[in-house]
C-alpha cells in the first residue's frame, strides 16, 4: 500500500480511443510532471508517440484523476491481442487464462503522490475488465514501484527489454479482478 499523506478529493473519469484528441495534452502533461527528472531520457521524450500509439488502439482504455479541474494522474492501456501475450514467454507454467489487459502508464504528478492516488487510478483502470489477468511492466531500477504493485496483487514473472533505448524492466501480472 501506498503510504498516505492526505487523500486529496479527486474525480475519476474515464475515457476511450474516441476522448484521446481532448485528453492527448493532459496525459503529456502529467507525464512531464510526473518524470521532470527523467525528461532529458530520449526514451521519455519520446511518451507523446506512446499516447498516440495507445490511444490509436479502438479498444484504448484511459483514466485520469482530478483535483478541481487540474489532472493529477492517469492510467491507460486497452486489451492484448488474443494469442499474442508476449509476457507468457516469461511463463513456466502458463495459466489457463487467456484474455489479458495489457496496463501500459501510470503517472502521478508529484504534488500527489504518496496519497493513495496511484492505487486509486490502478483499480479505476482495472476493476470491472472482461479480462482475466493484466500485465505490465516496471523499471528494474525502481523496486518501489515494484512493490507498489506487488501490494496490489501483480507478481514478476520475469524481464525484458521492449526497445534498444529504453530501460530493462520487470514483467509483472495479476490476475483480474486485483485482490
Amino acid at each position: 500500500m501506498e503510504p498516505s499523506l492526505k487523500a486529496p478529493e479527486l474525480v475519476i473519469r474515464h475515457f476511450t480511443h474516441e476522448d484521446l484528441p481532448q485528453v492527448r495534452q493532459a496525459l503529456i502533461d502529467v507525464h512531464r510532471d510526473a518524470y521532470a527528472h527523467d525528461l532529458d531520457d530520449e526514451f521519455n521524450q519520446r511518451f507523446p508517440w506512446f499516447v498516440d500509439h495507445w490511444g490509436g488502439n479502438p479498444d484504448f482504455a484511459c483514466v485520469i484523476a482530478y483535483d478541481g479541474d487540474v489532472p493529477v494522474a492517469f492510467a491507460y492501456g486497452a486489451p492484448a491481442t488474443a494469442d499474442r501475450e508476449w509476457w507468457r514467454e516469461h511463463l513456466e507454467e502458463v495459466p489457463d487464462k487467456h484474455l489479458t489487459f495489457s496496463y501500459s502508464e501510470l503517472a502521478v504528478r508529484m504534488s500527489h503522490r504518496k496519497t493513495g492516488t496511484a492505487e486509486r487510478v490502478t483499480r479505476a483502470l482495472l476493476d470491472g475488465r472482461d479480462e482475466d489477468l493484466a500485465v505490465l511492466l516496471v523499471d528494474v531500477t525502481h523496486p518501489r514501484v515494484q512493490s507498489l504493485y506487488e501490494g496490489w496483487g501483480f507478481k514478476k514473472v520475469g524481464e525484458r527489454q521492449p526497445f534498444p533505448d529504453s530501460p530493462v524492466y520487470a514483467v509483472m501480472s495479476a490476475e483480474l479482478p486485483l485482490k
